[in-house]
Formats: C-alpha cells, structure tokens, sequence
C-alpha cells in the first residue's frame, strides 16, 4: 500500500504566519524568518516571555533590515523636527505605529525600557496608534529606538513635515471593509429576489445557483469584512476574557455556517441576505462611533482648550495675546513663573528654566543666548525674550497639563461600572442565548439559527459603552463654551460630589484690573522706576497693579530676581538691593491702617513707604457666595485682615475666614477638612496655592488675562465666570443624572429587544440595524439633554 503523505504547515512561534522557504529553528520551536527569531531571542533574554502568554503568536512579523536604516534620525536637523523635548539627559519622542493590534503589543512597547537601559518609560496611545518613548540621549541614540522598534515588528511610520498629520490606516481599512460588504450586500438581495417573489421550484437549476452566487459573494464579507469582529472574539477567548465581540462573532458564526450547511446539502437556500447585511450595519455603527470619538477627540485638543496669554511685542509695545494667535518669529516675553508656550530661541544671555511638566524633574536647567527652549518649560526668575520658532501645539500643552505627576489618585466611578456592567451583561446574554437555542431547537428546529443570531446581535452593551464618554464630552464642551475649561471628564464626575469649597481672596474674589492704587512715604521718582521694573518680572495680582500704576518709563536691569510665594519679590537694581511685598518680608514695625490691601517697598533694607490698594469684588460674588450657602467651608488668604471686616460680610457667618495663610497652611487646612469626610473644591488663582489644589479633589485656578497656570489645578475658569460657580457646579451635577438616565435607556432597550428577540418575531438583519440605532439613540439624548439642561442653568 502507498504510504500517503501529507504536508502540514509549520506556525511561526513569534508572529503565528505559515515558515516556508526561510524556515528557521530555535529551541525546537519554528520560525518564519531570521527577524522573528531575533524578537523571540530579544523578548526571552529580557525575560519577557509574559508577552506570549498574553495571546496565542501575538507578535508581529519582523524581516530582515539594515542598521543603516534610520541612521539619518541622528542629525540634528531631523531630531529637532521629530523630538517634543531635547535635552544632554532626557528627550522625548512620538512615534506612529500602525500595525499595534492587542493587548500583547501594547504590554510589549510598554516593556521597552527593560530591553535598552537607554529608554527610561514608553506609553502606547492604543487608539491613535502612536507611542511616547522617554529615553537618555547619552545612553542610546533616536535612530537605535527606531530599529529596535523595527526589529521587534512594529515599524515606525516617520513624518518628518512639522504639523502634517498622519492619517490612520485603521479608519481606511474599516471603510474598504464597509464598502465591500455593502456591495455583497446589495447583490445577495438582488440574486435572494426570486427566493423573496416566490420561486418556480420546478427549474432546479435556478434554485441551485442563485444560492451558490450568495454564497460566493458571501466570502468576502466573512473572510475580510467581519475579521476585526472573529478575531477579537479569538484573542478574547484566547485570553479567557470575555468581552462584547464574542456574541457578535458567535451569531455571524453561527448564521454563516448554518447558511453554508444547507446551499451544500440542498436543503434550503440559507441566511446570507441577513449575514451580509448584518456584518454590513455592525460596520456602519463601527464607523459612527469611531467617527463621533474623532469629533470628541478634536473638541478637547482644540476648541475647549484653556486661554493663557503671553505678552507679546506689538509695534514697540508689550501687549497679551493668547497663546494660539502666535506665529513663527514673533517676539514673546515671559516672566517668572509663566509657561513658555511655544519652543522658541532665548534672546537673554541666560535663563532657568523648569521642565518638571515635561520630565517630572523639578531642578531648573540652565539655558544660554540662542538656545531651544521647548513648550511646557516654565521660567524660574528675571523675565526673558524668545523668538517664536513653532507655532503652539495646544494637543501637546494639554499632555503637560494631563501629566501623570499632577493626577488626582481616584480613580473614575464610572469606568469602573462601565467596564463591570460590560462583562457582566455579555455573560448573561451568552446564557439567554444558549437557553433560547435549546428551546427553538426542542420546539422549531428550523428557526433555532435565526432566532439564536437575533438575540446575539441585538443584545450589544455597545450604547452602554458610549453613555459615559459622550454626556462628560457634551458637558466639557459647554463648560469651555462658557470660559471654564477643564482637564478631563474625570473633574465633572468629581464637581458633583463638592461639599466643602476653599476660596483664596486676591485675584480670586476681588478684581484686580482697575484698582484704586495710591503711593504713602518718601520716595525719588527714580527709586519708583526701580520698584516699576522689579514689580514687571512677577506675575502675582499685586505686583501687576503695582506696576501699572506707576506711569514712567524704565529701563533698568534686575539682577539676582527672586520670588518668595506668599511673602514677596526681591532684586537688585544698579547696585541698591529692592524689596516688595508684606510687611514682615520687607522689615516694617511701624502702625499703619490696615482697611485696605498694603504692599511695602524697602530699598537697601530701609522700608520707604508702602502702596495702598483698594481693589473692588468681582461682579455679583456676593449674590454666589450666598446661592453656594452652606458649601462655602473658609477663606484662605495670605494677605493682612485689613478685608476681614469685608470678607465678612460675603460670606455667611459659618465660613470660617483666616488671613495670613503660607501655602503650606493651606494645604494643611485642605487635608484636615477632607479627613472630615468633606470634598474638597480649591479656588484660587493657581500661584500660591499649588499645593493646596493638588490635595483638593478639585482645584480650580481663576485667571484674567495671565499666561501662569498649576498643573497641579483641574480646571481653568475666567475671572469674570467665577459669578456662575454654583451654577457649573449644578451642571456638574445633572450630568450625573443624564448618564444614569443615559444607562437606563441602553438597559431598557436591550431588555426590550431581548424579548422579542427570543420570542422569535425579530430578524437577524433587523437586529443588525437596531445596533447602531441604540448607540445614536443613547448620543442624541445625551447631547440634548446637556444641552437643554445647561441652557437652563446657565440662562435661567
């Protein structure tokens, strides 16, 4: 007898491909190619074979490549174009990476930095398919990241054209998927007509091939068109996960099979008019939702992003603009404490600068004439000029700001719903399922595959899933219409807790733009030119009024700057040693009258008079402090009690009123009330009460027409919108309703849908065109009902 032999297909152990002609062995285990084997060597030697656990051949295939590749991504021309930040110890890079697929690719690129010593951290962004890599220029160079990438599967997408996006290749894809199975689609109807009109079951011939054509054109559409939802459904089942695609992909299974079984055994024509039709609206909900998260995405980069402002030379003159209306080679100037908004060349012989939002290190980096100075680097001292060298990224100031250095530690309530309500609804929809296909199959063998289909599809968590994300996206795009712009959805979900809120006074309650300012002591106009240019280089309320109300032109240079939060400023101006600020820093013992806000000037430690300050209270405070009622805990001040007796008549006579607060009280304060049980709201203008606000649960910083922020604050809010505090805080409030509402309509319609579904009077196909009409459904009334709401609370 002749033996038979049969060939069997050796699996790749990295990348799971078929190894053929360039089959190679290592520890008994196949590999497609030299590249795959080198991966698997790397990830083992690292001790990194987790990453195989993760998922069955999870890698990516990796042929072979020359060093010299990315060679080019060490000139210096190159690097400035493609590195967020650059310095000798630490520089960051994004990279495009469009083929990470799974959960293994996203642990792997996240694991980096224990294959090089060079990489410090890498954090993968799954839906933008990009990588951040931070990594020590002295220890491995930008072109070794970018092969080391390549060698492990994951070929970086370069662009080297500043502000040119790279578009997606998963929303391409997902439209050539959409696309063909809306043409299989069409045409199966079209060949399903005699089926649908009645066909003459005498002519054999037309009821064999008219099937057999659905058939053919059903492939595609199976193979291609539904693979993300089979093969998410494989990786989840392979990682004994549960998660929304694995009923999707067992109903398409099931009717596809079912169909196939009978056009082979001429027992009927099959299901495939619902099969192609169902894959194709599973597609078009895919590419609604994908496409409303785009929308959402682009409103927080861009339209919702907070005001800050620079002081830019117009003409001779310094005026404020905000920062987006900067253009390559405008001249800026930035004082102590502000952000630099847009990496721009020093024009000074020196700065320091602070990049503890870029890097997490808060030791200030020295920068000499002609420098970069990157966006994000706040200045630590004497004022500084820059040329603009390009324009400002308001997506990448918005990652400082989000940096996981000034996160609040709890986490999202909602999240975590979500993600157990997901699981649990997809386990109950299996076993209502596998019920279901017992009974038909006991009672009406015939239906079973339909009906089972039906219930599979119609029960898709997936308007669950998009209640959260688009009430908080609604709701932040109306706070940012109303010049309150917050850092994520996370603040909203925390606002509706507040039950205790801290206010700080100057710059916060009172408003300082047109203030009475009168001058008490002896000074030479000279003497005032020196205190106007000290008063210049801080960015504090005081210090500004101080220095507009001096009308004379100076010129003079401050050396040795320095700035005392809370306290004052001090400087030294050709030769003579200029102090400004509080009574105790500047040295003064004498009585004054303290009825209004003082700041003192000292000259070679002489105190030579101080400035009197009458600013008035923003614009209806008194009418908000009073709706706020009980919520209003204290009044934190570093100022004098001069304002006690004003203070006093704000607020309700339970607040509780201190002054001469240091940040460090302020913070102590904080955290004492929250070990009461309080949530606390910090509201301040964000330069001396940094600390406080981190340990808030929100801090809010208010601000007018200054470039000074704290990452530490969660939301930004114009000074002429602090009036209508309370009323965001309502909003915050019904947004909570409108997502549970939101929950309640995605559960009510599910259960709905399930029991027809299960009683057998609802189609595959109309189950399919249910799906999407859920999640718009859940979006519209979400979108609505913030809208109706926030034009009731905020105009009513």
């Amino acid at each position: 007898m002749k033996k038979l032999e049969v060939e069997v297909d050796l699996l790749c152990t990295h990348c799971g491909q078929p190894c053929q002609e360039d089959l190679v062995w290592l520890d008994e285990k196949p590999f497609c190619c030299f590249g795959c084997k080198t991966v698997f060597e790397i990830i083992q030697s690292n001790d990194l074979c987790e990453y195989y656990d993760l998922s069955r051949s999870p890698g990516i295939t990796a042929k072979d490549w020359s060093d010299e590749e990315y060679l080019y991504l060490n000139e210096n021309t190159i690097r400035k174009k493609l590195l967020t930040f650059d310095s000798d110890s630490f520089a960051k890079v994004d990279f495009y990476v469009p083929v990470i697929h799974c959960i293994s690719c996203i642990w792997l690129l996240e694991h980096l930095n224990k294959m090089e010593e060079g990489i410090l951290k890498s954090q993968v962004n799954f839906p933008r398919k990009m990588i951040t890599i931070e990594f020590n220029p002295e220890k491995i160079k930008l072109s070794s990241i970018a092969g080391l990438l390549h060698s492990l599967g994951y070929v970086p997408q370069i662009n080297l054209e500043t502000g040119k996006k790279i578009t997606g290749l998963s929303q391409k894809s997902l439209v050539t998927k959409l696309a063909i199975a809306g043409f299989c689609f069409g045409n199966v109807m079209l060949f399903s007509f005699p089926e649908y009109l009645g066909i003459d079951h005498n002519d054999q011939n037309l009821m064999r091939i008219f099937p057999w054509l659905n058939w053919v054109l059903s492939l595609p559409v199976f193979i291609y068109s539904a693979s993300d939802y089979l093969t998410a459904a494989w990786k989840s089942f392979r990682q004994r996960q549960i998660n929304i695609d694995v009923p999707i992909a067992a109903g398409l299974i099931a009717l596809f099979f079912r169909s196939s079984y009978d056009i082979i055994t001429a027992t009927g024509p099959g299901y495939l008019d619902s099969f192609t039709g169902l894959v194709f609206f599973l597609l078009v909900g895919r590419w609604f939702q994908g496409k409303t998260y785009e929308s959402l995405a682009f409103d927080r980069d861009f339209a919702s992003y907070f005001p800050l402002a620079i002081h830019k030379l117009v003409k001779d003159e310094w005026k404020p603009v905000i920062i987006y209306d900067l253009n390559v080679n405008d001249r800026i100037q930035v004082r102590n404490m502000e952000v630099v908004p847009a990496d721009s060349t020093l024009l000074n012989n020196q700065a320091f600068i602070d990049y503890s939002f870029v890097t997490g290190e808060s030791r200030p980096v020295k920068a000499m004439k002609g420098d970069l100075i990157y966006a994000g680097g706040r200045l630590i001292g004497q004022p500084i000029e820059l040329v603009v060298q390009k324009e400002t990224s308001q997506s990448h100031l918005t990652s400082l700001w989000n940096h996981e250095a000034f996160r609040k530690k709890e986490e999202s309530h909602y999240r975590k719903i979500i993600d157990k309500s997901a699981r649990v609804f997809t386990w109950i929809v299996l076993g209502i399922a596998a019920l279901t296909a017992a009974y038909w199959q006991i009672n009406r063998p015939g239906e079973m595959w339909l009906i089972l289909t039906s219930v599979l599809m119609v029960a898709c968590p997936c308007a669950l899933a998009l209640a959260a994300p688009f009430t908080y996206g609604s709701m932040l795009r109306v706070f940012g219409k109303n010049k309150f712009y917050l850092k994520n959805a996370d603040v909203i979900e925390r606002m509706a807790d507040i039950d205790a809120i801290v206010f700080d006074k100057t710059g916060t309650l009172t408003y300082t733009q047109q203030p009475d300012v009168q001058f008490v002591g002896e000074i030479s106009l000279l003497e005032m030119e020196w205190i106007k240019v000290l008063s210049s280089y801080s960015t504090h309320p005081l210090s500004n009024i101080v220095y507009k109300s001096i009308h004379r032109k100076a010129t003079h240079i401050v050396c040795d700057f320095q700035e005392w939060p809370g306290k004052g400023l001090e400087g030294t101006i050709d030769g003579h040693k200029i102090k400004l600020g509080s009574a105790l820093f500047t040295g003064f013992n004498g009585k004054v009258d303290f009825s209004s806000t003082l700041v003192f000037a000292s000259i070679d430690d002489e105190v030579r008079g101080y400035f009197t300050i009458a600013v008035s209270m923003r614009n209806e405070i008194k009418e908000t402090l009073t709706r706020l009622n009980g919520k209003c805990a204290a009044l934190l001040s570093g100022d004098h009690d001069s304002d006690r007796e004003r203070m006093r008549n704000l607020f309700q006579p339970a607040t509780e009123l201190r002054f001469n607060q240091s940040p460090h009280d302020k913070l102590d304060y904080i955290r004492n009330l929250q070990q009461t049980g309080k949530r606390v709201m910090m509201v301040g203008d964000g330069l001396n009460d940094a600390g406080a606000m981190k340990q808030s649960d929100v801090g809010i910083s208010v601000t007018d027409d200054t470039g000074t922020f704290t990452p530490a604050c969660d939301g930004i809010l114009q000074g002429d919108q602090l009036k209508e505090l309370d009323k965001f805080l309502a909003l915050a409030r019904s947004s909570s309703f409108i997502l549970k509402a939101g929950f309640t309509i995605s559960f009510m319609y599910n259960a709905i849908a399930l029991t027809i579904a299960v009683t057998g009077h609802l189609t595959p196909l109309v189950a399919a065109i249910l799906m999407p009409i859920s999640s718009i459904s859940v979006v519209g009334f979400s979108s609505i009902a913030v809208r109706l709401v926030a034009r009731q609370k905020l105009n009513g």
